[in-house]
């Protein structure tokens, strides 16, 4: 790859559309749920991936089952998305309503 293909992948990466929401992350051998809330929700698996894979995951609850069970036995839904036209004050708020009913639906744990 050469210098200019490079930079127009760098800013057509720039660029790409960014979609607020909220995700749940299951561990399907104990039936266990995480909830959280991402600025970007379609790089949020590989986020917790490599974080949880690397053993460097804040959530201790969700580090011990991903060390118990492997990445395998987890799975990523995600749960609603928000307007990008939506002033940033109510997307906030908004998120934080979403997020605590579906930790209360789900019977998650807040990421």
């Amino acid at each position: 790859m050469n210098r200019e293909e490079r930079k127009a992948l760098v800013a057509a990466y720039k660029e790409r559309k960014t979609v607020t929401g909220l995700y749940a992350v299951e561990c399907t051998a104990t039936g266990a749920h995480w909830a959280g809330r991402a600025p970007d929700i379609s790089t949020i698996w590989n986020r917790l991936e490599f974080t949880l894979g690397q053993g460097l995951h804040r959530h201790s609850g969700l580090q011990a089952a991903w060390h118990a069970h492997g990445g395998h036995a987890f799975r990523l839904r995600i749960l609603e998305t928000v307007d990008d036209d939506m002033p940033s004050f109510a997307a906030e708020r908004l998120l934080r309503e979403r997020l605590a009913h579906w930790c209360a639906e789900l019977n998650a744990e807040r990421l």
